[in-house]
């Protein structure tokens, strides 16, 4: 969830308003990066979305009874009425903190579990809820309450000047219009966040990029939308779709979608903000209270850059917080889907912690030996295709993704953990897992594109069997080992 917001609509005057402190704000975080102190401990946080399901595993459009129930903070609204977020305090990822993750993020899913029930609620960790319909985007009540939400909602509509086109090809396709955002909040992520000093930010980012389709591919749990098996992780395409704010005539021009993977290779996080400002209009251009606020410590507050910047979709996106004692710098990698169990998703999380930590500090950095367009290539080839994708990688060539990680990334990624203080076993723990999830190329997707299939064959049609096939993901979500484990029915 993001910043909330006092109004639904804005006027031309504070759009001009706003924009002129927007760049006011560009300028002060340029000043304050060359003379300014950040923390630079290194912490690790992460953000869980969830999907509400009825006992039949259709959305339940509940998660304000949900969250009254759950009664913790660190449970939040999302966009959606079927969606709830988790937010994890940050913590150390050396010694034992990825074991301690995953047995905190147990413990609280655990709780909130028994609390949904209450109200006739269950909780999927999935990308994408395969039972959603397209009737969904006809439903008023599918939107959380909260001014922020109507906000976004209005300003997508509003700059784009017509009807939301989904139209993806996979191995099935799917087309349709919707005037409202509503695909948006199908897109249920794991967003990990990493503390980063200015002065490695760049080089973190870089990293992140060169990563992100072995990335996806590996975790990949987002095959089925709208009752379309699409690609292997689709919320990648849902989400850009659902939030472009430009019309097909913008697109022809060549204007950079809101959703974006990036153009570049960059040199300091201040890149990625001048980008955001010169390339994007404001979406929420709600102006601060105060003008010329800062912390205790002295750290700007740039209320208007840090709004902006929560509304410019990046895979990698960069993060300014003013912070009570010290501001901090984090990179929050947001491409994962979330899912399928606890164990996966720390496992995931290792994965990228270990080899961000391993490739930013190499000697010759692979970026410097990659075209950015290949990464964002691979990226994409990984999403439509997930572990099934080959991509381009430096000093190899063309190479199957699964291949790729096997012999090449997870060594690496065990050696970041090593240099990050990881303890031996924890670390073994979870490249163990996503070993064998890359060996038996069976990750979420997999497993539910091969499930669905079975089910059909048995005679179910497909609504049916998307729901047959929730239930079951749904039963090893909560009483089997990780997803490549999971027999097929």
């Amino acid at each position: 969830m993001g910043a909330e917001v006092n109004a639904k609509t804005f006027s031309r005057e504070q759009r001009t308003r706003y924009r002129e402190r927007l760049m006011e704000n560009l300028e002060t975080f340029e000043a304050y990066l060359s003379e300014g102190r950040f923390a630079t401990s290194g912490t690790i946080g992460l953000e869980l979305e969830l999907n509400l399901s009825n006992e039949d595993f259709t959305p339940a459009m509940r998660n304000a009874a949900v969250l009254e129930q759950i009664a913790d903070p660190a449970f939040q609204t999302e966009i959606g009425a079927f969606n709830i977020e988790l937010n994890h305090p940050a913590l150390s990822v050396a010694g034992r903190g990825l074991r301690e993750l995953e047995e905190s993020l147990r413990t609280q899913l655990n709780r909130a579990d028994d609390r949904a029930e209450n109200v006739g609620a269950e909780i999927l960790m999935v990308g994408i809820l395969p039972t959603l319909r397209q009737e969904l985007v006809r439903d008023k009540g599918w939107i959380s309450s909260g001014k922020r939400y109507a906000a976004l909602n209005n300003s997508v509509l509003q700059a784009r000047g017509e009807d939301v086109l989904i139209d993806i090809v996979g191995e099935e396709r799917l087309r349709f219009y919707a005037d409202n955002i509503a695909p948006e909040a199908a897109c249920t992520s794991v967003q990990l966040h990493l503390q980063v000093s200015p002065g490695q930010f760049a080089p973190v980012w870089n990293a992140a990029q060169v990563i992100a389709g072995p990335q996806v591919a590996l975790a990949a749990n987002s095959p089925v939308f709208m009752e379309k098996v699409l690609w292997h992780e689709s919320r990648i395409e849902v989400f850009k779709q659902s939030i472009d704010t430009r019309a097909p005539e913008m697109r022809n021009q060549g204007v950079r979608p809101r959703v974006w993977f990036g153009e570049r290779w960059i040199t300091s996080i201040f890149d990625l903000f001048e980008e955001n400002v010169r390339y994007f209009p404001a979406l929420l251009p709600e102006l601060a209270r105060r003008r010329a606020e800062s912390t205790a410590a002295g750290a700007p507050q740039l209320h208007e850059l840090r709004l902006h910047n929560g509304t410019v979709y990046r895979w990698n996106r960069p993060i300014y917080d003013p912070g009570d004692d010290m501001p901090n710098l984090r990179l929050e990698n947001r491409l994962l889907p979330a899912g399928p169990t606890v164990l996966d998703t720390v496992a995931n999380a290792a994965f990228f912690f270990g080899l961000i930590r391993k490739l930013r500090t190499a000697e010759r950095p692979l970026w410097s030996r990659m075209a950015f367009a290949t990464a964002s290539d691979n990226f994409q080839a990984c999403a439509r295709q997930g572990l099934d994708a080959n991509v381009y990688w430096p000093g190899i060539g063309d190479i199957p993704v699964s291949e790729l990680i096997v012999r090449h990334l997870l060594p690496l990624a065990a050696e970041g953990l090593e240099e990050l203080g990881v303890d031996k076993a924890v670390a073994n723990r979870y490249l163990d897992v996503l070993r064998e999830r890359a060996r038996t190329e069976q990750n979420g997707a997999s497993w539910q594109i091969a499930a669905l299939r079975r089910l059909e064959l048995h005679g179910l049609d497909r609504r049916r069997a998307l729901q047959e096939m929730t239930r079951l993901y749904w039963e090893h979500m909560h009483h089997s080992g990780p997803v490549h484990e999971w027999p097929l029915p």
